[in-house]
């Protein structure tokens, strides 16, 4: 019988507090609402709703769509002076990249600007501010352009290795091909290298924090387990969709409580995005660095040959968690540009519907997204914690370099 996971969780929740507070080093107060006209919300909707109906089959693209409008907005404001100018450079910048990059949505964008300009003076500031973020918006595309980060080249074809312990092999019950392989070979937005960041290698093979791991999984990621409870079910049901998915509202509160001016919080926005594409990066990086084979592949090796997860593994190598990579910069950009505590807020999951949950900071969706890779038996307790450290670590090298991105 492994560690019982409620208290390797409470474990796991003081580490990974620790370490945002060493990554980040900050205490800001919770920040109050904005005002009730509120354009970075509305073009934050527009972007959210356009790629949610037609944005890529890759998740990391999409997020590709996301830095570029909102870096060009970022970018633009910089050399707009006015107030309404800085509006209308947002509107102009993500308008023209959203009709770029899904063009099947320029309805909804269209409507967008006509509303937001509706509401702006007429006037040389505000023609100027379109025109900065629209031509802010292709240039940061041509800079972009062939990148690496379209559907095609994330999931370039991946050789799999010859079996052997430890190395990932594809996993039951549909033993797919490798995915995101071609994400390693993409081109960062700030970090020098893709494997800056690269964690330690995973415990050994046979060593006992291996052993921990590996039966923890099996006694509570079971998709026959008796001792994990529907609380622990639950939670990894509610985490199992879509990073991008599960985090557009969690930013979006963080854009909504926020009282910074339009440009800190277009910033926001644009930094949050940059992080998730080059900790996205990052994480196939070591992931096929290290090669690590899935929990469940490890424990048929074992001899229980029947075992199957919770949930369906997803087709790429354990170490480092994707999720918590993703949960890692969440947590680390909102932190340090917001401060560690929020007021209320309440977010769903596609992969339960009808159900919420109701947070009070950015670190708990950390702590329950590592547990809940575990309970869905899909990752060891070490690679979620290795994604959470990679993603904090990403956050502050883009935090600390927002300058250089913004130029």
């Amino acid at each position: 019988m492994p560690f019982p996971a409620t208290v390797r969780s409470r474990a796991g929740a003081a580490l990974l507090g620790a370490a945002t507070a060493a990554a980040l080093g900050v205490s800001a107060p919770a920040t109050a609402a904005p005002a009730a006209t509120d354009s970075v919300l509305a073009w934050y909707d527009t972007t959210a709703a356009a790629i949610a109906a037609g944005g890529a089959p890759t998740q990391i693209t999409n997020s590709r769509t996301w830095a570029v409008a909102w870096l060009a907005a970022a970018r633009a404001q910089t050399r707009t002076p006015s107030a309404p100018g800085r509006r209308a450079a947002l509107a102009g910048a993500v308008h023209q990249a959203l009709v770029t990059l899904v063009p099947g949505q320029r309805a909804a964008a269209d409507a967008t600007l006509a509303a937001e300009l509706g509401s702006l003076p007429d006037g040389k500031p505000v023609r100027d501010g379109v025109a900065a973020g629209r031509a802010a918006a292709d240039r940061l595309l041509t800079e972009r352009a062939g990148d690496g980060l379209d559907p095609a080249s994330v999931n370039a074809p991946f050789p799999v290795p010859a079996p052997a312990p430890g190395v990932w092999q594809p996993t039951p019950p549909q033993n797919a091909a490798a995915t995101q392989y071609g994400n390693r070979l993409a081109r960062p937005f700030v970090l020098r290298s893709v494997a800056q960041f690269r964690p330690p290698a995973p415990p050994a093979v046979g060593s006992p924090r291996y052993a921990a791991d590996l039966a923890e999984v099996r006694a509570y990621g079971s998709a026959t387990s008796t001792v994990r409870s529907q609380a622990q079910t639950d939670t990894a049901t509610f985490w199992l969709g879509s990073s991008l998915t599960l985090y557009t509202p969690i930013l979006r509160a963080g854009v909504a409580q926020s009282r910074g001016s339009v440009a800190e919080r277009t910033r926001l926005v644009a930094l949050f995005h940059v992080a998730a594409v080059d900790t996205q990066i990052a994480t196939s990086d070591a992931k096929y660095a290290y090669q690590r084979w899935r929990p469940v592949t490890a424990i048929r090796a074992a001899g229980d040959t029947t075992w199957l997860p919770l949930h369906d593994t997803p087709a790429h190598p354990d170490y480092p968690s994707g999720h918590n990579t993703y949960s890692g910069f969440a947590e680390g950009v909102l932190t340090a540009l917001t401060g560690p505590v929020a007021r209320p807020y309440t977010i769903g999951s596609p992969t339960a519907p009808g159900v919420t949950r109701t947070y009070t900071d950015w670190h708990r969706p950390s702590v329950e997204n590592v547990d809940a890779r575990v309970w869905s038996g899909i990752h060891t307790r070490s690679a979620d914690l290795a994604g959470i450290r990679l993603g904090l670590d990403v956050a502050r090298h883009v935090v600390a370099h927002q300058r250089d991105v913004l130029r």
